[in-house]
């Protein structure tokens, strides 16, 4: 029994050190693959926790209406008619929710002036 318990000792001990050995075909190699891939992913790791941390949670300052509309004189047209449904959505939905409705038809009434005026009655 006690040759039996030896045999059995020498084979646990010899699992926890199981490697190809260097001679085997592809044993280099494939120890070499999964060093990359384990590299690989640790950096993907690291790269995430970098980005977690980098986040801001300070809130930024929110502008009031009135800075809006003043930022927004020196766009394009095209550019302002989107800044001013952005806004009128923001600051008054259900308005924007009947206007919104008008908006792709062919001779819409929804002009960057109205929409203008739209946001001053709410200043």
């Amino acid at each position: 029994m006690s040759a039996r318990a030896l045999s059995e000792e020498a084979m646990r001990a010899s699992l926890h050190d199981i490697s190809l050995p260097a001679s085997a075909a592809g044993g280099v190699l494939a120890e070499i693959a999964v060093t990359i891939g384990l590299a690989g992913v640790a950096a993907v790791l690291v790269a995430c926790l970098l980005r977690l941390f980098s986040l801001r949670t300070q809130p930024t300052p929110q502008d009031s209406l009135e800075d809006h509309l003043a930022k927004i004189e020196s766009l394009p047209e095209d550019r302002r008619r989107v800044v001013l449904l952005h806004l009128l959505r923001q600051h008054a939905p259900a308005r924007y929710a009947e206007v919104a409705r008008d908006l792709y038809r062919l001779r819409s009434s929804v002009t960057t002036q109205a929409l203008r005026a739209e946001l001053d009655r709410l200043v």
